[in-house]
C-alpha cells in the first residue's frame, strides 16, 4: 500500500471529499462525502465567506475522518471559473526592418501578457499588477502593419503587431482556500486547478498533443480547458450552465427550483417523471416532452460554450469531452457537435469509467460528477502546484508554477516593461534620389540582455525555485549605413573600346553636385542624381583621371593660382566615323579621342604673358645678333622644366625670377662664329664706331665691331 489522498472539491454549490488509496501506479477509491452549503458562501468559484465555507469543509472533514481516522493534509484545485481571462495586444516598430529571431516575437508576444494583466487590474479597479499570476496564454493572431500575417519572421513593414488571449488566477483565490482549509484546521498538501485535474485523468500525456476541448458544465458556470502540443494552452469561463436548463423546467412546468432540480435528474434517470406543480396539478413528463421544452436553453448553452471555444482556440478543436452534472444534459453533445461542425462521434461525455488508472470498485459513484473531484485528488498527488521563489533585477518575485515557468513569465510578473528595454532603433536618415524623397531607417535596436544564473539565456528559457534573473536593456540602434550602390543598385552597364582600351561604363553618381564612387556611405539629406552613361558626353564626364583631358579644360595651378590653357580642338571618331559628343554608345563602339597638342611649359608662359628669355638685337660686324640671357624658372616638385616639357593636367607649378646681369661686349661671341682667315697681328673692338672693351655693357640697337690691324 502506498498511504492515501484526501481531496476537496468546494464547489458553488457543494463540497465534495474524496479519499484515494494508492496502489502501486494507481488509485482506489476508500470513501467520498458530499454537503451542500447552507448558503451562497461561493460564488464563481470563489470563496466569498470564508467562515461560512470553512465549516462545511470541516463537516466533510469530519464525516470520513470518523470512518476512517485523523485526516491533517488535503489536495484542493481552484476552480476552473475562478480564472480570468482577458484579451490584448502589443506592438513594435518595424521600420522595415524585419524581425530575424523567435526572441523577439516572443519578447512581443509577452508585453502583449502584461497588456492584458495590466488591463485585467484596471477593469477590476485594481491597480496591482502582481494580484494576478498568468497561467497561460495564446496568440490570437500577428499583425504587419495592422493586415493578419501568419508569421512574423522575415516580414518587413512599419509596426508589427501580436493579440494574445491570456487567463490569469486571481491571488485572492488562492489565499482564500487557504484560509479556509486553516479554520477547518487541514493544511494544503497541493493545489490544482480543476480544468487540469480532470484532463490530468481523462486525457493520458501522450495525447495532449492533440487539441481537445475539456467542458466542465457544473451548476452555475461552464468551465472550458483546451489541451494543443502537449499542453493546457488556455481556459475560459461562460456564466450558462446546469442552472439554465433547471430555470427552464421550473418556468414550463411551474416547479419550485429544488424540485425542478429533482425532476431533471429523475427524467435523466428513468425516462419520466409525474411531479405536482405549485397550483397543485399533477403532470407527467417524458423525456422527448423535456428535451422538446428545454431546447431554446440548450440552444443558448451550446452557444455559450461554442463561442467560448472558438475565441479560445481560433477554430474547432479535434475533439470536445464533457464532464460534470451539466454535461447529462439532453442532447448537449449532439448541440454542440453541431455548432462546432464536428462529427457526433468527436463529442461524448466521460465518466469516471474512463479514468484509466482507478480502480473500478463497488463503491465508486456513478456518471461524470465526480470525475473533477477525483481528478483533483491523482493530479494533487502526481502533478501538484507549487510557489517558486526567485529574484528579478535583484527583487524578489514569487510565482504560482501552474506551468512549465519562463524566463519570461518571470518578466511579466515582475512588472519589468519589456518595450522599454529594447533598444530604440537608430536615428534614420531622409535623402532624395533623383527628386524623390527616401527615408533610410536606422540600425533596428537590440533585444534586452538576459542573465540567467550568471549565464547568457533567452526569454524562453525554464527557470526553477532560486534562480536568479539580470535583465538589462539592449544597446540602441546605429545610423544607417548605406552605401549608393546598396540603395539604387549598379544599374544598366556595358562595354565599349576607348582609345584601343576596354572601358565599362557605369552610372555615374552625383551627391549634392559632386561625383561619388558607388560604394560612397549615404549621409542624411544627402541630394543623389544618378545619371546613365548614353552618350559620348555622358562617358567623358564619369569620373576616371585618363579621361579628365578630354572632358575638362587644361588647367594647372602656377604658384598656387589656376591657370587654364587653351590645348587645342578634340578630335572625336566613333567606328571610324567623326561624330559628336551627342553620339549615342553601344556595346563593343570603337570610340576614339585625338587632341590637336598637348600642352607645354611654352604654351603656360604664352598663357600667362610671361617671357622665358631676356633679349636684345644688335649687330656685329653689320650682321644681326639675338643676345639672350633666362630671366625665370619653371619647376615641378622641385625639378626645373624645360620650354618644351609637357605638362599634366592639375600640375602644380612653381614659377621664379632670376637675378639679371647686363649684357657686356663679349656676350656676342656666344652667337657669332669669327673668321679668322683674315685675323693679323692686333685687333680693336667698337661699339657704335667708338672703341670699347670686351667688358663694356651693351644695349638693344648697339653696333658692334671687330677690326684687325694690318
Amino acid at each position: 500500500m502506498g498511504g492515501r489522498i484526501f481531496a476537496l472539491d468546494i464547489g458553488t454549490r457543494s463540497v465534495t471529499g474524496i479519499l484515494l488509496e494508492i496502489q502501486d501506479d494507481k488509485f482506489a477509491l476508500i470513501d467520498y462525502y458530499m454537503k451542500e452549503h447552507d448558503e451562497r458562501s461561493m460564488r464563481d468559484g470563489q470563496i466569498h465567506n470564508v467562515i461560512a465555507v470553512s465549516e462545511v469543509i470541516r463537516d466533510v472533514k469530519e464525516k470520513l475522518e470518523s470512518d476512517h481516522g485523523k485526516l491533517h493534509q488535503v489536495s484542493v484545485a481552484a476552480a476552473g471559473r475562478a480564472l480570468k481571462t482577458c484579451q490584448a495586444e502589443a506592438a513594435l516598430k518595424l521600420d522595415q526592418h524585419p524581425i530575424t529571431d523567435n526572441d523577439t516575437i516572443k519578447h512581443l508576444e509577452l508585453s502583449a501578457v502584461q497588456a492584458a494583466q495590466l488591463k485585467l487590474a484596471a477593469i477590476d479597479n485594481n491597480n496591482e499588477y502582481t494580484n494576478y499570476y498568468c497561467v497561460g496564454y495564446s496568440v490570437l493572431e500577428y499583425k504587419l502593419d495592422n493586415e493578419q500575417i501568419g508569421s512574423l519572421i522575415d516580414q518587413s513593414g512599419d509596426q508589427a503587431t501580436a493579440e494574445v488571449i491570456a487567463t490569469f488566477l486571481p491571488k485572492v483565490v488562492v489565499e482564500s482556500l487557504l484560509a479556509a482549509l486553516g479554520r477547518a484546521e487541514l493544511e494544503m498538501e497541493a493545489l490544482t486547478l480543476e480544468p487540469i485535474a480532470a484532463i490530468h485523468v481523462l486525457i493520458p500525456e501522450s495525447m495532449r498533443r492533440l487539441n481537445v476541448a475539456l467542458i466542465d458544465i457544473g451548476a452555475g458556470t461552464s468551465d472550458i480547458a483546451i489541451t494543443d502540443k502537449g499542453t493546457v494552452v488556455a481556459y475560459g469561463m461562460v456564466p450558462v450552465a446546469g442552472d439554465e436548463i433547471t430555470e427552464a423546467i421550473s418556468d414550463q412546468y411551474l416547479l419550485d427550483f429544488p424540485m425542478a432540480e429533482q425532476t431533471k435528474k429523475n427524467i435523466v434517470k428513468n425516462g419520466q417523471d409525474t411531479v405536482q406543480d405549485i397550483l397543485g396539478f399533477e403532470t407527467a413528463i417524458t423525456y422527448e416532452t423535456m428535451v422538446k421544452d428545454i431546447k431554446q436553453s440548450l440552444e443558448k448553452l451550446a452557444d455559450s460554450v461554442t463561442a467560448e471555444i472558438l475565441e479560445l482556440n481560433s477554430k474547432s478543436p479535434k475533439a470536445v469531452m464533457l464532464v460534470g452534472g451539466g454535461s447529462l444534459t439532453p442532447n448537449i453533445t449532439t448541440a454542440l457537435a453541431n455548432k462546432l461542425q464536428l462529427p457526433e462521434n468527436r463529442v461524448a461525455t466521460r465518466g469516471i469509467d474512463a479514468i484509466q488508472n482507478l480502480v473500478k470498485t463497488e463503491n465508486l459513484p456513478p456518471g461524470p460528477d465526480f470525475v473533477t473531484p477525483i481528478g483533483i485528488a491523482i493530479a494533487a498527488k502526481q502533478n501538484p502546484v507549487h510557489y517558486i521563489t526567485v529574484t528579478v533585477n535583484e527583487h524578489t518575485i514569487r510565482m504560482f508554477e501552474m506551468k512549465q515557468l519562463t524566463i519570461g513569465d518571470c518578466l511579466v510578473q515582475a512588472g519589468l516593461d519589456l518595450k522599454k528595454l529594447y533598444g530604440k532603433p537608430g536615428i534614420a536618415s531622409i535623402v532624395t534620389v533623383n527628386g524623390q524623397e527616401i527615408t533610410l531607417p536606422g540600425g533596428y535596436g537590440k533585444p534586452p540582455v538576459i542573465i540567467l544564473n550568471g549565464n547568457e539565456a533567452q526569454v524562453d528559457d525554464v527557470i526553477h525555485n532560486g534562480n536568479e534573473i539580470i535583465i538589462s536593456k539592449g544597446d540602441d540602434g546605429k545610423e544607417p549605413q548605406i552605401t549608393i550602390e546598396q540603395l539604387i543598385g549598379e544599374g544598366v552597364s556595358f562595354f565599349i573600346n576607348f582609345n584601343n582600351r576596354s572601358c565599362k561604363l557605369e552610372n555615374t553618381f552625383y551627391v549634392n553636385g559632386q561625383v561619388k564612387p558607388k560604394n560612397y556611405i549615404i549621409q542624411d539629406n544627402d541630394k543623389i542624381v544618378m545619371q546613365q552613361p548614353n552618350t559620348i558626353q555622358d562617358f567623358l564626364a564619369s569620373e576616371s583621371t585618363d579621361k579628365l583631358q578630354y572632358t575638362q579644360p587644361f588647367s594647372v595651378s602656377v604658384n598656387n593660382r589656376k591657370v587654364i590653357i587653351d590645348k587645342g580642338e578634340s578630335h572625336i571618331y566613333l567606328n571610324d566615323k567623326k561624330v559628336s559628343r551627342t553620339q549615342p554608345l553601344k556595346q563593343n563602339d570603337q570610340l576614339t579621342i585625338t587632341t590637336a597638342k598637348h600642352p607645354v611649359v611654352h604654351d603656360l608662359l604664352i598663357q600667362l604673358n610671361r617671357e622665358y628669355w631676356n633679349t636684345i638685337n644688335v649687330t656685329f660686324n653689320e650682321k644681326p645678333v639675338l643676345i639672350k640671357q633666362q630671366q625665370i624658372t619653371v619647376s615641378r616638385n622641385q625639378i626645373e622644366l624645360d620650354l618644351d616639357t609637357e605638362l599634366l593636367i592639375n600640375d602644380h607649378l612653381e614659377i621664379k625670377d632670376r637675378t639679371q646681369q647686363e649684357f657686356i661686349f663679349q656676350d656676342v661671341f656666344r652667337y657669332v662664329d669669327i673668321d679668322m682667315a683674315n685675323a693679323t697681328g692686333h685687333f680693336q673692338l667698337y661699339n657704335n664706331n667708338q672703341p670699347t672693351t670686351f667688358y663694356e655693357s651693351i644695349k638693344h640697337g648697339d653696333k658692334l665691331q671687330i677690326v684687325w690691324e694690318t
